[in-house]
């Protein structure tokens, strides 16, 4: 039963009653979860997170901007940055690390990568959360307990296939391996079950679609922000991974983070240079965030809401 309204209280009990419920429904309606504004502590909070995320890359910029002489006197640099920020980037691109041959590796491996987790990942979710099949629950188990698993114990076994199939050297073997992520699989297997619903599955089987129809078109489209969200992070990871491509790789075909590693003298480093090398691999990483961080929160808002 509904609540009366101000004007039956103030009818049947008078203006002072009125005004009594009518405080009473204000902060009730203020104090609700979605209408509830943030207040300037909130705001503090987030403006500290931010600014203790933001220095370290600042704290690079500062270095990449001076001379080794300079850090070798100051550590810690001022707050002002330096005017070698242009000499240092332009010693990085004419050094003999093949940075732009690095950097062609680093994104066809990113890209490849992103795409290939995100189809792999998202259609084992679906199966794992919309099929019915026998084993299907020890197998999701078995999947997900492969991620505590360190990476490390399987790198000699790895190296020894790699080096049958004569792919030492090669980026396809920083490819394959990484074509599909237990982490996705179940990533996208928590979202789908709670995001598509049974009814739309049946109604495209309904209609004559064929299983990977029915994925394609329904079950793809409804994954969208999960699998946005799984796409970046796996773009960030192989594009800033390092241990696996120093030793399938090494100095002869490297990825972006071995190529930067080897600007590191034998006896002395050029901190300076590295700093530079460092703000270089970043901008990339910044630019997506910058074109697609409107579309990942647009993406995760959309999948957010239930109607």
């Amino acid at each position: 039963m509904s609540a009366p309204s101000v004007a039956a209280i103030e009818q049947f009990a008078g203006k002072g009653a009125a005004r009594s419920a009518a405080r009473k429904r204000n902060r009730a309606t203020s104090g609700s979860g979605s209408e509830r504004r943030p207040r300037w502590v909130t705001y503090a909070l987030l403006t500290l997170a931010l600014a203790i995320s933001f220095y370290p890359l600042y704290y690079a910029f500062l270095l990449a901007s001076s001379t080794a002489n300079d850090i070798a006197r100051h550590p810690i640099p001022s707050l002002i940055p330096g005017g070698h920020l242009i000499e240092n980037i332009k010693r990085v691109l004419e050094s003999d690390i093949g940075f732009w041959k690095a950097v062609e590796n680093s994104v066809i491996i990113a890209v490849v990568t992103s795409l290939s987790v995100v189809l792999f990942s998202t259609l084992a979710g679906f199966a794992f959360a919309k099929l019915r099949f026998r084993g299907r629950g020890p197998l999701l188990v078995f999947v997900i307990a492969t991620t505590a698993v360190p990476t490390q114990l399987g790198v000699v076994p790895l190296f020894l296939i790699m080096k049958q199939l004569d792919w030492i050297g090669q980026i396809q073997a920083v490819i394959v391996p990484g074509l599909v992520t237990a982490f996705g699989v179940f990533w996208m297997t928590q979202y789908l079950e709670s995001a598509l619903p049974y009814e739309l599955i049946e109604a495209a089987r309904v209609d004559g679609a064929s299983m990977i129809r029915t994925f394609w078109s329904i079950a793809l489209p409804a994954a969208r922000p999960a699998a946005t969200m799984l796409g970046l992070f796996t773009f960030v990871t192989s594009w800033t991974n390092y241990f696996w491509p120093f030793i399938i790789l090494g100095s002869s075909n490297p990825t972006l983070p071995v190529a930067l590693q080897l600007l590191q003298g034998t006896f002395f480093k050029d901190m300076s240079l590295v700093m530079a090398g460092v703000v270089l691999s970043v901008i990339p990483l910044l630019m997506l965030f910058i074109v697609a961080g409107r579309q990942l929160v647009a993406g995760i808002m959309q999948g957010a809401v239930k109607g």
